[in-house]
């Protein structure tokens, strides 16, 4: 018997954990955690939120930690010391999993040999759309992993796992309901430049000056006309657009320290 009573094949599902880490999530954490009812245990880091995120978490039988603000990668992997299966489905507060999913999980894991992680595919919503182009879909990252195989890369920004061992690819996708508005996404915009700024500084890359004219315009071309993002109508265009200020901006704030405590 699973949590909350979802019966699973071999009693598989006794072997996940699911972990989230969240700050001011109230929007989005009931559904995640409902999402996730079937694995054996629900571990949500919170960063004290102020907006009711860790009462809801807790009432639908989430374990609740509180702790602060250490960067994505580390507050992940803190979420997984807390966990006590041999399984981690790592799942951010904005992220479903569906039916289709949850048994592939089941059966996956019921027949499972060699593999000591999984990439799952995203459909990631924009303002509620479904983006299929521009490489915002499948957009495969890897979630499942053995918990003590796999640990998030401590990283400024971008943050993933390494697997020690072999890698498998489910089928079916996680809905990834990023950016609930315009403003959401110019707001985490404007932050993710300059966790990468930092980053860049940190890895010591060098970049040419004129790099500031170049990759935007390689990152617009990329996205809406080789990844057809065109084809996902005024979204899509706006997307490329973001994303190649995006990049003119965490490359103008390596090379001009703007924003920068260096």
């Amino acid at each position: 018997m699973g949590f909350l009573g979802y019966e699973s094949k071999d009693n598989k599902m006794n072997d996940v954990s699911v972990t989230i880490i969240s700050k001011n999530e109230a929007h989005n954490i009931g559904e995640c955690v409902s999402s996730a009812t079937w694995a054996s245990e629900i571990v949500v880091v919170d960063q004290f939120s102020e907006d009711g995120t860790a009462e809801i978490a807790s009432r639908l039988g989430a374990k609740v930690f509180q702790e602060p603000w250490h960067g994505y990668a580390r507050q992940k992997n803190i979420a997984i010391s807390k966990a006590k299966g041999p399984w981690i489905l790592s799942l951010d507060a904005d992220e479903r999993v569906t039916a289709l999913l949850r048994d592939e999980i089941r059966d996956t894991l019921s027949n499972e040999k060699e593999f000591r992680g999984y990439y799952i595919a995203r459909k990631n919503f924009f303002c509620g759309q479904w983006i299929r182009h521009g490489g915002w879909y499948p957009d495969y990252t890897l979630k499942l992993f053995k918990k003590h195989n796999g640990r998030f890369q401590e990283r400024v920004v971008h943050e993933k796992v390494v697997v020690n061992g072999r890698v498998g690819y489910l089928e079916h996708p996680l809905e990834h309901y990023t950016y609930r508005s315009v403003s959401d996404f110019l707001h985490r915009l404007e932050l993710y430049s300059r966790l990468a700024a930092q980053e860049i500084r940190i890895k010591s890359r060098w970049s040419a000056p004129f790099t500031l004219c170049f990759r935007p315009l390689f990152t617009f071309i990329n996205m809406y006309f080789i990844r057809i993002g065109f084809l996902d109508g005024a979204a899509g265009l706006f997307l490329a657009t973001s994303y190649a200020y995006y990049t003119f901006l965490k490359y103008y704030r390596f090379h001009y320290r703007d924003g920068l405590d260096y």
